[in-house]
This record gives C-alpha cells, sequence and structure tokens, in this order.
C-alpha cells in the first residue's frame, strides 16, 4: 500500500472559469504532493473577464460536506477562501473552533476584477469568529482596509495593517503587498506573529495574467503546514510556488488570465 499524503480541505467558493477558487486550490495542492478536499461554499459564473453570478449555498449543506471529510477521512490543514455571507462564516468558524489542525483564512472580499464576494454584513463574523480562529491570515491590502479602515501606502502601513489583523486573533497575519502603489521592482509581503517579521520580496512581472494569486498563496501555505513545516517555511515555500506560477500566467479568454499552477510540472 502505498503511504497517503498530507490531507488539506478547502473551504471555498467555486470559479467555473478555473482559475481561483476551489479550483485554484486543488491544483496547487496536487502540484504540491498533498491530498486535497473541498467544501464548496458558493458557485459563481465567472469567467477571465469578471463575476456574472454568485450562488451561495445553504449553511446546513456546507456542515454536512465539512462532516463528512473531516469525521471520515480526516485533515492536516484546513484553507478557508470565499465564504460569501454571515451565516456562512458563522458556520464555517464554529467547524474550524473542533477541528485539531492549522487553518490558514484567506479573507477573500472582492475578484480580481473587482466583483464583491462577501456580503457587508458578514465582515463583522470574519472579526470575530472566523480570524480567531487562523493558524495564518492572509489579506491583501484591499480587504485590510475592508476589514480594518487601514489604507496602507507602505511597508510602515503594512506593520499597521498587520497589527490591526493580529487583534481579531489570528496567530500570524501575512499581509500581501502587490498592491502597493507605485512601480517598483520588487513585491514585498510581510509575514509577522506580533514579534516575528519576516519581509518576504520578490520579482514584479509584467504580466497581468494574475487571476487567483490569492487563492493559489493561501493553498500553497496550508499544503506546507500539512506537511508539517513551521509557518514561516511554509509561507517561504509558498511564495516562491506563486511567484513561479505568477510568472508563468497565461492569456485565458479576454480579460485577465490565471496564474499557471502546474509551472514546475512544465519547466
Amino acid at each position: 500500500m502505498n503511504p497517503r499524503p498530507p490531507l488539506v480541505l478547502t473551504v471555498a467558493g467555486s470559479d467555473s472559469g478555473g482559475g481561483a477558487g476551489i479550483q485554484a486550490d486543488l491544483k496547487t495542492m496536487l502540484a504540491l504532493g498533498v491530498h486535497g478536499m473541498s467544501v464548496v461554499t458558493a458557485v459563481t459564473a465567472q469567467n477571465s473577464r469578471g463575476v456574472h453570478g454568485v450562488w451561495e449555498l445553504p449553511a446546513e449543506a456546507v456542515r454536512a460536506q465539512y462532516r463528512a471529510v473531516v469525521d471520515d477521512i480526516g485533515v492536516h490543514a484546513v484553507k478557508t477562501g470565499m465564504l460569501a455571507t454571515a451565516p456562512l462564516v458563522d458556520t464555517v468558524a464554529e467547524l474550524l473552533a473542533g477541528t485539531d489542525a492549522p487553518v490558514v483564512v484567506d479573507p477573500v472580499g472582492v475578484s480580481k476584477h473587482g466583483d464583491p464576494l462577501l456580503a457587508a454584513t458578514a465582515l463583522e463574523s470574519v472579526r470575530k469568529r472566523l480570524l480567531p480562529a487562523a493558524t495564518v491570515a492572509t489579506p491583501n491590502l484591499d480587504e485590510v482596509t475592508q476589514l480594518t479602515g487601514i489604507v496602507v501606502e507602505d511597508e510602515d502601513g503594512m506593520r499597521r495593517a498587520a497589527d490591526a489583523i493580529l487583534g481579531y486573533g489570528p496567530r500570524w497575519a501575512l499581509i500581501k503587498g502587490g498592491h502597493l502603489p507605485g512601480d517598483a521592482a520588487e513585491v514585498v509581503d510581510l509575514l509577522t506573529d506580533g514579534t516575528e517579521e519576516h519581509w518576504l520580496y520578490a520579482p514584479r512581472y509584467d504580466n497581468r495574467h494574475t487571476h487567483g494569486t490569492g487563492c493559489t498563496l493561501a493553498s500553497a501555505v496550508a499544503s506546507g503546514l500539512a506537511k508539517g513545516l513551521p509557518v514561516p517555511k511554509a509561507v517561504r515555500e509558498a511564495k516562491a510556488y506563486v511567484t513561479g506560477a505568477l510568472a508563468a500566467g497565461f492569456a485565458l479568454g479576454e480579460g485577465i488570465g490565471p496564474v499557471d499552477h502546474g509551472w514546475e510540472l512544465r519547466r
């Protein structure tokens, strides 16, 4: 019998275009050598040009999927993405509270095209119930503003943002700086637990095909944690994987294409 790979569960929405959401999560997990499992929270009609419709699943469907997987198969790490509504955020937070595994929370608020993916009424549930369950929270700068009101314009602002996010209870905050203003040659992220600081730099590529970047990074972090890596090492390895996927991003449809989750396999 072959040894079982580490088990990672994504709790997120479906992207019919295949670039983000559950589809990106499962591709990332396969590429990184873990077994991916899924709980679908919402179905989107989505392509390279934007989100054309969203249908949330009822809380009982989300709970049933989660219990079916965790109670029988087990899990070594959980990643959350699009949760859409306050009832779904509350349901997922309750499930996470009873699960003994590291959790990566990607507090998805808007799509790459600017389409809203989280109801304004759900923000308080994210702050008070979901973020406290996180081992690592991975907001981008728009999500930082949505959750804290802080507008980040430089690295000092990233520190303030991290402090604010940590104030909601996650053990670590990974503030993604890809949306910083300016045309710097490098992209910088900040990982901190309030004591340690890790500044992660990577080249900025002239490639607009970046759909799914946040989902991919959070899933890569969860994959590392499932393998037993400490948080800083899991994040560094995830950043390296996403940097390669960004460099290899390709055109798809008429709009913004996806990162290439299989870039290492095709090298």
